[in-house]
């Protein structure tokens, strides 16, 4: 009886947050900003790739998956923790804690290895464009995608057979593989430094390597150009994209370095009393906010998802019911009225002929009588019409073939 209580109160313990409450409250705060965030940014670059998925390029499918790990982590497994902060302690235990730790793990495991397959990618589109013209289709993407989930998963599941464990962090807000595990048998202290060496270690090295022979080779490139006096706009495209990816990387890399350094020195130390609790928070939040990033870098050096995310700003608004200003220019001289304004509200659609009725004359006092017009049940006005001095005062019934609406 008294070692089922010690047993029991030393996995309360576990699951118990050592944070003060208010600490909890504003990490939870924080996961919650994240979330969010990154839930929008990433749900946007989503809708806009599906938008443009006819236009999309092969290698833009590896962006695609990105996006898909940072969006479902943040919705399938962040709420958990926050309601784990919010209630002071990790809410279900060792159920929850697994299905956390295996979820975050292989989703962490596909965002290192897609950014390192962006990297190798570019590299070879930079560096060697016959080896990416030759294998990096579209197919073979798709086979670099699926190879990289499967890698993860299988790699991730290992702890549930007992190669590793999903243990609470040692402030116990969260869930991770048992870093410490590697002193206690063989199977543990294998898979822990199997972890470090081939998904830690070994991407980032890919990374930075890649991605400074790419802005070795753009630079050089660069170089020889305005040597020359030459400019070239597909040159300017190749670097700005360039410059998407390494920013990608490199934020990606800055993000998670502080939470592998601590997860690293935990390794060689048999208590976690090497650091206060809150020491492992910081890491932790910061290496969460490498969702947030991307959809930001995305739209600032992007300019095709600048364009389709103001389109479909456009026809958001288009649908809140707001007015239409249209404005046929006549382009032949014998066109009594040059410039007619046209007055729609948002939604109807454009009446092809001008209503008879719509404005009668402009008498010598320049006075104006304006009726409506009804189009699909909405009124269309016809507010406002240019005339030369040696026009007669009767308006056209319709614009000129050649004069197109210009929307305002």
């Amino acid at each position: 009886m008294h070692v089922n209580n010690s047993a029991e109160s030393r996995s309360i313990s576990v699951f118990t947050s050592k944070l003060t409450p208010a600490a909890d409250i504003c990490v939870g705060l924080a996961i919650l900003s994240i979330a969010v965030l990154s839930v929008l940014g990433n749900g946007l670059v989503l809708l806009i790739c599906y938008r443009r998925r006819k236009k999309m390029v092969s290698s833009e499918l590896l962006c695609v998956n990105l996006a898909v790990v940072d969006f479902l982590c943040c919705i399938c497994f962040y709420p958990l923790s926050i309601l784990s902060s919010f209630h002071h302690m990790w809410l279900g235990e060792n159920v929850t804690c697994v299905y956390y730790g295996l979820g975050c793990f292989i989703f962490g495991l596909c965002s290192m290895l897609t950014i390192t397959a962006i990297s190798i990618i570019r590299y070879l589109k930079t560096c060697y464009s016959w080896v990416y013209a030759v294998w990096l289709k579209g197919a073979n993407i798709w086979i670099v995608c699926c190879g990289i989930w499967l890698v993860a998963v299988v790699w991730s599941s290992f702890p549930l057979f007992g190669w590793g464990e999903y243990v609470p962090e040692p402030y116990g807000l969260s869930c991770t593989i048992a870093w410490r595990r590697y002193h206690t048998s063989v199977k543990d202290a294998f898979y822990v430094i199997c972890s470090f060496v081939f998904f830690t270690l070994i991407p980032v090295f890919l990374i930075v390597v890649s991605q400074w022979q790419i802005l070795r080779k753009v630079s050089r490139f660069s170089y020889s150009l305005s040597t020359r006096g030459i400019r070239s706009n597909l040159h300017h495209a190749e670097k700005r994209l360039s410059m998407i990816f390494f920013c990608i990387s490199l934020g990606f890399v800055i993000a998670w370095a502080p939470y592998a350094v601590v997860s690293f020195l935990f390794i060689f130390h048999k208590e976690h009393w090497y650091m206060a609790p809150g020491g492992f928070v910081f890491p932790t939040l910061f290496a969460k906010s490498s969702h947030i990033y991307n959809p930001f870098i995305y739209f600032y050096f992007n300019k095709t998802f600048q364009r389709e995310l103001r389109c479909l700003l456009l026809s958001f608004c288009s649908k809140l019911g707001t007015n239409q200003v249209g404005v046929y220019s006549a382009m032949g001289h014998q066109a009594p009225y040059p410039i007619h304004i046209q007055l729609q509200e948002r939604g109807c659609i454009q009446n092809e002929n001008f209503p008879q009725d719509s404005i009668h004359t402009k008498s010598k006092d320049k006075a104006t009588h304006t009726n409506s017009n009804l189009v699909q049940g909405r009124p269309v006005f016809t507010c406002w019409a240019s005339t030369s001095k040696k026009a007669p005062n009767i308006l056209v019934n319709k614009p000129p073939e050649n004069s197109p609406p210009v929307s305002l």
